[in-house]
């Protein structure tokens, strides 16, 4: 049995594990969900200092601190980078990265710029406009307004995602990851659930940089929307414990 990481990704602690953690726990898997800092019950440690890098030291230091080897470090959607950061710094720990509804960014690329420029401009105006100048409030999660991502969350998913959410520290968002000119050869896995597996590879053949490197990995698909951790736990735990084995 593997020893499994669980990361959330943007305005989420570890309570958005709850149900994956005890599926993957009941097929006999050591699970440990992480709360980054500045998020859930951790937001009082939130300045406008945390970044990327602040997220990327969490995970080391919970993974070496808890003596973990041969770990399945999975990282949902904007914990892309700080899961990435984290099996580069310490690769010979790390068996297997699974990426939920996301991939790895190229190095120099930040989140923020994987997005429309619409949501970078919506982003920034919510945080420098209307903000405090640090801080992304999390989104309405409005079904009506975004019902591809939502897709599958019922009122009560939304109505506790809405009360448990905390904003996300900006420089979180904005701040890219630098990596190795030779990054590790750690093996890679990808649960896509708002795209396909067909359309990483359509995109990879266009030349774009982001799906170029997901095209080359294990594809899994789990079709629902953008949070598949409250959607469809059970099948999502399922993969993750075939991945795993």
């Amino acid at each position: 049995m593997a020893a499994i990481v669980l990361v959330p990704g943007f305005w989420l602690g570890a309570w958005a594990w709850e149900d994956v953690t005890s599926e993957l726990r009941a097929a006999g898997h050591d699970v440990y969900p992480l709360t980054l800092t500045g998020l859930a019950d951790r937001a009082a440690e939130a300045t406008p200092d945390v970044d990327v890098y602040t997220h990327v030291d969490d995970i080391v230091r919970f993974i070496e601190g808890k003596g973990l080897r041969d770990v399945v470090l999975v990282g949902h959607s904007g914990a892309n980078l700080p899961v990435t950061g984290a099996a580069d710094r310490i690769p010979d720990l790390i068996a297997r990265i699974v990426y939920v509804d996301a991939g790895p960014l190229p190095g120099g690329m930040a989140v923020i710029d994987f997005n429309e420029p619409q949501t970078q401009e919506e982003w920034r105006k919510q945080v420098v406009e209307e903000g405090d100048g640090w801080r992304l409030p999390a989104p309405p999660f409005d079904p009506e307004a975004d019902p591809d991502n939502l897709a599958g969350l019922t009122d009560e998913h939304l109505a506790r995602i809405g009360t448990l959410a905390t904003p996300q520290p900006f420089a979180t968002v904005t701040r890219p990851l630098v990596r190795p000119t030779v990054p590790p050869d750690t093996r890679c896995s990808v649960i896509a659930s708002t795209f396909t597996p067909e359309q990483v590879r359509m995109m990879a053949d266009s030349g774009n940089a982001v799906f170029e490197s997901m095209a080359r990995m294990d594809l899994r698909h789990l079709p629902t929307g953008h949070w598949p951790m409250f959607s469809r736990p059970t099948e999502l735990a399922a993969l993750l414990d075939e991945i795993a084995r």
